[in-house]
């Protein structure tokens, strides 16, 4: 009898980084606590995790992340006041971040890259296949693409990436895939991956974007993984390796994803993904969005 493969039931947050693009607000508040809307970012991966059936969570921290832990963790000073106060909206959302997923934690020592973050994952993920989400990539809740991913890797083996459309002028701020089309449309196998290439020497304009379902063989690959660019190990670098050798934990795929996605790696983009789910919401959105439209006629 063919023996089903495990059921991936990890997810990998890294949030080592020091956020210094948002400097001086990331100072002493780590950049995964800034608020979107209403809600810190780092909230929003954990849900999408959670949707995708991952309740178990491994956080890579290091110093200065701690209020990381106390967001997920139970406020009981805070919940006895809200209960005596009678503020059952707010005490719900309170207790939904405690709530949400069953929540680990390790420390990433050195800043020496994604791909070192992952590694450090590795006894508490074992020989399972894991899923990696990165907190500047927010996917709207009505875009599937974690589940989605999930889905190929239980069905194919190996390990899945995600990949979107870019202007090429724009692929040199990513890693870029070069790719075969398989059977389904939003499928594609991955032969070879490249951290930020130049416009001129990019094999495609498919980028990589922060949603990974990994084969536990990566971290193998990790361990002999020399410095890449930045002086950092790469994850796209180990990918690259077992894109190219097959033995080596299965094939590569990536999901072709066209859905809704907020960048809040960069101040501006950031500020766009605010106003984007702000107008998207039910108790915010009618009354911002005619707030914006006056903005924009009146001001601008």
């Amino acid at each position: 009898m063919t023996q089903s493969p495990p059921r991936i039931t990890k997810a990998v947050i890294p949030a080592a980084g020091l956020g210094t693009r948002f400097l001086p607000a990331t100072k002493a508040t780590p950049k995964e606590m800034l608020p979107v809307v209403d809600k810190p970012a780092i909230q929003y991966v954990v849900e999408e995790a959670v949707a995708a059936g991952l309740s178990d969570v491994l956080m890579v921290t290091g110093r200065n992340k701690r209020p990381l832990e106390d967001h997920f963790d139970r406020n009981y000073e805070l919940e006895s006041a809200l209960t005596r106060k009678g503020d059952a909206d707010r005490l719900a959302k309170v207790q939904e971040s405690s709530d949400l997923a069953t929540m680990h934690y390790v420390r990433q020592g050195d800043p020496k890259g994604l791909g070192h973050a992952v590694l450090c994952a590795a006894p508490h993920v074992g020989s399972q296949p894991f899923a990696v989400l990165l907190g500047d990539d927010l996917i709207d809740a009505r875009d599937q693409l974690l589940s989605r991913m999930v889905e190929i890797q239980e069905h194919e083996g190996g390990s899945v990436i995600a990949l979107m459309e870019v202007d090429p002028e724009q692929i040199h701020l990513y890693g870029c895939a070069a790719v075969e089309t398989t059977a389904e449309s939003d499928v594609v196998r991955v032969t070879g991956l490249v951290e930020k290439p130049e416009p001129a020497d990019a094999p495609s304009n498919l980028a990589v974007i922060g949603r990974y379902v990994l084969d536990p063989a990566v971290f193998d690959v990790l361990r002999t993984t020399e410095p890449g660019r930045g002086g950092e190990i790469q994850l796209t670098d180990a990918l690259q390796q077992m894109a190219a050798d097959e033995s080596i934990g299965g094939p590569v795929h990536g999901v072709v994803f066209k859905g809704r996605r907020y960048d809040t790696g960069d101040r501006g983009d950031y500020l766009r993904a605010i106003v984007r789910l702000a107008c998207e919401r039910e108790d915010l959105g009618p009354d911002f969005k005619a707030w914006l439209r006056r903005y924009v006629t009146e001001e601008m």
